[in-house]
């Protein structure tokens, strides 16, 4: 009897310990997540999503309202930015949750739901929501009187209607509690469809009706002729960001950094460009505009043709070159290189081309260039790290980044890593302590440029990876 009690209490003692531990490891996981990690990590990770306003790639550049104050932001913060993308709202919520990204950066409308399981920054703006339906056939020769009389104009008049919305949004929210408002039902269908799309089957006649934020609506209206964004459903709303509960610190930091950015000329120019820009329309009606044409340049063929003898993503070789020419094929530099790929007349010559070589010869050359620079990094295992090497090489010349492994390895880094160890000697060779260095055979050279050359070109390939499909 005395050895079972004796159990019962070891057994109790045991599951209060670990429902204390479970508490302290649930404590030890907010302090990670917050800010002082972030900055230990060097870099914030955010999900936004991708449409015509918040984050896209027009002529190669990474675009967007969200994704140009993300970089501020970032800037602010010293921090490198990585962007994760995603259009389904449940899932955005659940990867905030579960610590797979830092903060959601998008149009959230903020509610009392929503503020059970996430934490707000101030807003990054306002507005209200609006019911996007389509104009009569004839709506060009109808006069203002007939043009209004076709259209809903009445909230009331929803009554019976089929609208779709974007699942999980606040846009159903709105709309179950206006059926209940005005007593009647609205057939309310949540797609998991992003709110930009839903307007374009409101445009294209395959559904009646949708809800949108204002400014987002007003935005489409100048792709779409034929739909009306000028019922409210709303009064107007705060759009703001979030980040997990208990990120106490990150939280009060952005929204320092926001209530002062929005009151700078740089936050008035950022939002005039995405939702008060008449140029819109021609962007998204662009060859050039990725979530409609699926492209990043006139030259993409050649470059996935070629792109394969070498081994490497066609979107990392699309960065490459635009880092290098920004698609401008006529272009040519101070020292001479010329062409959408930038070759040295001297190097182009090895490999058949000059100035006048048609454009596909000169991406097929400047893919030959950057296999024949792999192939003498043969001894850099690690197909990663030997992309960076490359693309450091066709910048600046194979020499220096010897130059520049040789003082890593002197110097007690591992010379077949880039990051934070070859790079950090690359630079250095600007210094006499270093180019004067023995194991230097090339001399001086300002590595800056390099290092932001890679840089530049990982970073873009990652956008480019987000919104096009391989």
């Amino acid at each position: 009897m005395k050895e079972t009690i004796i159990k019962t209490f070891l057994l109790i003692f045991l599951f209060i310990s670990s429902g204390i531990y479970f508490e302290k490891s649930q404590e030890i996981q907010i302090t990670l997540d917050d800010l002082d990690i972030i900055k230990e990590k060097g870099k914030i990770v955010v999900l936004t999503d991708y449409n015509s306003t918040s984050y896209f790639i027009y002529r190669g550049q990474p675009m967007g309202y969200q994704y140009e104050l993300l970089q501020e932001l970032a800037d602010y913060f010293g921090l490198q930015l990585e962007v994760i993308v995603s259009n389904d709202l449940n899932n955005s919520f659940n990867k905030l949750e579960n610590g797979d990204v830092d903060l959601i950066a998008a149009n959230l409308t903020v509610t009392k739901q929503r503020k059970q399981i996430m934490d707000f920054t101030i807003p990054h703006s306002q507005t209200r929501q609006v019911l996007v339906q389509r104009k009569p056939d004839n709506w060009e020769n109808l006069d203002e009187k007939s043009l209004e009389a076709s259209l809903i104009r009445d909230q009331l008049d929803l009554a019976g209607k089929t609208v779709y919305v974007q699942a999980n949004s606040s846009h159903a929210v709105r709309l179950k509690n206006l059926s209940d408002e005005i007593g009647e039902n609205i057939n309310i269908v949540e797609a998991n469809e992003e709110v930009e799309h839903l307007i374009s089957l409101v445009a294209s006649g395959e559904i009646d009706y949708t809800v949108s934020d204002e400014n987002v609506a007003q935005v489409n209206q100048n792709y779409y002729q034929n739909i009306d964004v000028e019922t409210p459903l709303s009064f107007h709303q705060n759009l703001a960001w979030a980040v997990r509960k208990n990120s106490g610190k990150l939280l009060t930091e952005i929204n320092e950094w926001l209530a002062q950015f929005k009151e700078t000329r740089e936050y008035k120019l950022i939002y005039t460009k995405y939702f008060q820009n008449n140029r819109s329309a021609q962007i998204v009606e662009s060859d050039y505009y990725t979530l409609t044409s699926g492209r990043i340049s006139a030259y993409d063929d050649y470059i996935k043709t070629y792109s394969e003898e070498l081994g490497w993503d066609w979107r990392l070789i699309a960065s490459l070159m635009y880092q290098e020419s920004r698609f401008q094929p006529n272009v040519r530099s101070w020292a001479g290189a010329f062409g959408l790929m930038q070759m040295m007349p001297s190097t182009a010559s090895k490999f058949g081309i000059n100035a006048n070589s048609s454009y596909e010869q000169q991406i097929r050359a400047g893919i030959k260039f950057l296999m024949w620079l792999e192939h003498r990094l043969d001894f850099i295992e690690d197909h990663d790290e030997k992309i960076k090497f490359t693309l450091a090489a066709y910048n600046v010349g194979l020499g220096h980044i010897i130059d520049a492994r040789n003082l890593a390895e002197k110097n007690g880094s591992n010379p077949d890593i880039w990051e934070d160890s070859v790079d950090k000697y690359l630079l250095s060779k600007s210094d006499p302590k270093f180019y004067n260095d023995p194991v230097v055979k090339y001399g001086y050279c300002r590595g800056k440029e390099t290092y932001a050359y890679v840089r530049d070109i990982m970073e873009r390939y990652e956008h480019y990876r987000n919104l096009i499909n391989n």
